[in-house]
């Protein structure tokens, strides 16, 4: 039986969505078991109102604090150590979860996993990977914010972190990797992704070279990596840019009774694009490099949304990302050692 936690509080909506989808994902998977960590009594009040109530595969665990979307990393880390949010990770580290989710505060929750649970061996930072979708089908991305400067090193354990994930959440063998830069040419970007390509050139990482943003949705490489600032504003640039699309096609068909016409017309088409990009078939991004698995649900998640991270939870769990990531950075930093 798989144990992950949930903060129940957590996010632009709590308990409405997180219960919910826990109640989905338990349907959906019998080996699955949940705690949900927050305020005992909405939890309960929230079960009730889907006819639902704790049992052996669904847990309460009542913390009498919560993080809010505007806190500080340092007041959540200092201040609320009764969170949700803390006390969702400390089950992965007390051994009683395998995994947790948060859809709550961002730069709380790094601060907070990487304070409980630590960072594996050998890597300096953890990094926010999630996939991607791609004319190709979907490729992985990090660091999506965690860390706004990054040395040559540090890219360089990005890229290890999301090759290893990639291969196996992907059953991919060894996945190409590229680093984002500003041309494909040797002598363009700054020093550290030049310092990190060296590195990368010289272990048995498929690398690939620099690709640029076009290279993303090209599904060029099947692992991208940046700086987290890089990463952060590539990410909200292309939901930008999905939510104009959307809102000037929906313009367009609905301009006239004509265009309402052919709007039902390609509708099934529409549809199907839709599915294909659907940014919520993509949430939950996982923090690497912690001693534990700890997914990020976006902020605004719906049910279907927190239930997809759910099972990135379970796959990463099933798939030991982070014993395998140490596995393969001793492999590597042997092969450094060697050369």
């Amino acid at each position: 039986m798989m144990t992950i936690a949930l903060d129940a509080m957590g996010g632009d909506h709590g308990v409405s969505v997180v219960v919910p989808a826990a109640l989905q994902a338990l349907r959906e998977m019998s080996a699955l078991r949940l705690i949900l960590v927050g305020d005992q009594q909405v939890m309960a009040d929230e079960l009730k109102r889907h006819g639902a109530t704790p049992d052996d595969r669904l847990i309460l665990h009542h913390a009498s604090q919560v993080v809010e979307m505007d806190d500080l990393p340092s007041q959540a880390l200092r201040g609320k150590k009764d969170s949700s949010m803390r006390v969702a990770i400390n089950q992965v580290k007390e051994g009683n979860a395998q995994a947790c989710i948060s859809a709550g505060n961002t730069g709380a929750l790094m601060a907070t996993a990487r304070f409980v649970l630590k960072t594996l061996p050998g890597i300096d930072r953890p990094a926010i990977i999630t996939a991607l979708p791609t004319i190709r089908g979907h490729a992985h991305m990090l660091d999506l914010g965690a860390n706004v400067d990054s040395s040559s090193e540090h890219l360089y354990q990005f890229a290890i972190m999301g090759s290893v994930l990639t291969s196996l959440v992907d059953g991919v063998d060894n996945p190409s990797v590229g680093l984002l830069n500003v041309g494909e040419e040797e002598i363009k970007g700054n020093e550290q992704v030049k310092g990190a390509a060296k590195l990368l050139s010289r272990s048995d990482i498929n690398y690939k070279g620099f690709v640029e943003g076009d290279d993303i949705y090209k599904g060029t490489v099947d692992v991208v990596v940046c700086d987290g600032f890089i990463g952060n504003v590539s990410l909200k640039t292309s939901e930008g840019v999905a939510k104009m699309i959307s809102h000037y096609m929906k313009q367009a068909f609905n301009r006239n009774l004509l265009t309402r016409l052919a709007g039902l017309v390609v509708l099934p088409v529409l549809k199907a694009f839709r599915a294909k990009i659907d940014p919520r078939a993509y949430n939950g991004a996982s923090l690497v490099g912690l001693r534990g698995i700890v997914i990020k649900s976006h902020g605004g998640a719906d049910v279907f949304a927190f239930s997809q991270a759910i099972r990135e939870a379970v796959l990463e769990v099933n798939k030991n990302v982070p014993e395998k990531i140490t596995q393969r950075l001793g492999e590597l930093l042997e092969e450094r050692r060697a050369v």
